[in-house]
């Protein structure tokens, strides 16, 4: 009788806590991303989630400034490396995620080291390098063909504005084709040759149609099969590999998808269905940004505004000399940025304490090996 009296107790105190959390949730609701901790009291493992009333978590982010970013060169497949604005803007992302309180049970990435880099500084801000992290090729930026290494704004004023805007953002009108003998073919880059097939699958030239069959591939096999198990999930990629998953979980229209950009660095988060299809936002809207989405970013809308306006300045404006990416302001930014940020951190932030996960991980081989 000792023994079973406790259980009883404990499982009423469960209950009680629940029914606050629950309570205290929809009171809050203009805080969607407060983070709750679901009790469960059978032996399956807790999880973290966005709203109480769904399991599924889903968070996009893309890298920060890469080198030909800076200096606006087309880069597709180009192996470019994170600048140190690149560096800073990923940390600045990890600090949004901790602050948010999410918490991510794995991440997925591409094979280039500009996103790579991206999820390893967020996960280490976030106090979470031990959650497992699988890279795959089909999460690689797409391929931008001839177009690899040129200035976009000379592009621009060569072949026109609406030209190379159907080549950066339509559906199904891929750039034209990269050469053989091109300097920066991925043919010769040593890590494709860790896949067998990879060799004869790398594209000379890709549509966001030709990406998104191929990221269709990926979410299908592995990120869908994670998110319905109840996994929190953090994908950290490029601007088209993003768009092209995200077209597909909002259902945008072939036609409209021209108008989507995502900026680098910035969080967007969604809370799932279990048919892994968007839930609405705290407002209700669409996000102010792009008019397209039902994620939150995790910087404000209005912030992703000015970014994504700036963006489109520095490609298609051609009376604009300057560029955007350098110049005063972005030092401005860089000082008082690594003044507010200090030092990356060595150790945790504490995340464990957050959060009880009693599950094996997966094997990165088993999970991605088939795919």
């Amino acid at each position: 009788m000792l023994l079973k009296q406790p259980s009883k107790i404990h499982q009423i105190a469960l209950q009680k806590r629940w029914t606050q959390v629950k309570t205290s949730h929809d009171h809050n609701s203009s805080h969607p991303f407060r983070i709750f901790h679901r009790i469960n009291t059978t032996n399956r493992r807790s999880f973290t989630s966005i709203n109480c009333n769904t399991p599924y978590n889903l968070c996009f982010l893309r890298h920060g400034q890469s080198t030909w970013n800076r200096d606006n060169r087309f880069i597709g497949w180009t192996d470019t490396p994170l600048t140190e604005d690149g560096v800073l803007e990923a940390r600045v992302a990890g600090r949004m995620l901790r602050s948010s309180g999410l918490l991510f049970d794995e991440a997925h990435t591409s094979l280039l080291r500009r996103s790579i880099r991206t999820v390893n500084l967020v996960l280490m801000e976030m106090g979470q390098e031990y959650i497992p992290v699988y890279k795959h090729w089909r999460l690689n930026e797409r391929s931008y063909g001839d177009l690899v290494g040129l200035n976009k704004k000379e592009v621009v004023k060569r072949f026109g504005k609406d030209q190379v805007k159907r080549w950066r953002r339509s559906y199904d009108e891929p750039p034209p084709k990269m050469r053989d003998d091109h300097e920066h073919h991925p043919i010769r880059d040593p890590r494709y040759r860790l896949y067998l097939k990879m060799l004869d699958e790398i594209p000379a030239s890709e549509s966001l149609k030709c990406t998104r069959a191929r990221s269709k591939v990926y979410w299908d096999d592995v990120i869908a099969p994670s998110l319905r198990s109840g996994k929190t999930v953090l994908v950290v990629g490029h601007e088209n590999n993003l768009r092209s998953i995200i077209m597909r979980l909002e259902g945008i229209l072939p036609q409209d998808i021209i108008n989507l950009s995502i900026p680098r660095a910035v969080p967007l988060a969604y809370r799932l269905d279990r048919d892994l299809k968007p839930m609405p936002r705290a407002d209700g809207k669409f996000d102010e940004a792009t008019g397209m989405l039902r994620g939150t970013w995790l910087g404000g809308d209005e912030a992703v505004q000015e970014i994504l306006d700036r963006d489109d300045k520095q490609v298609y404006d051609t009376t604009i000399q300057q560029n955007l990416e350098k110049g005063s302001d972005r030092d401005k930014w860089r000082m008082w940025t690594e003044m507010a940020m200090g030092r990356p951190e060595d150790q945790s932030f504490g995340a464990h304490s957050r959060c009880i996960v009693n599950e094996d991980e997966h094997e990165a081989d088993k999970k991605v090996s088939a795919v």
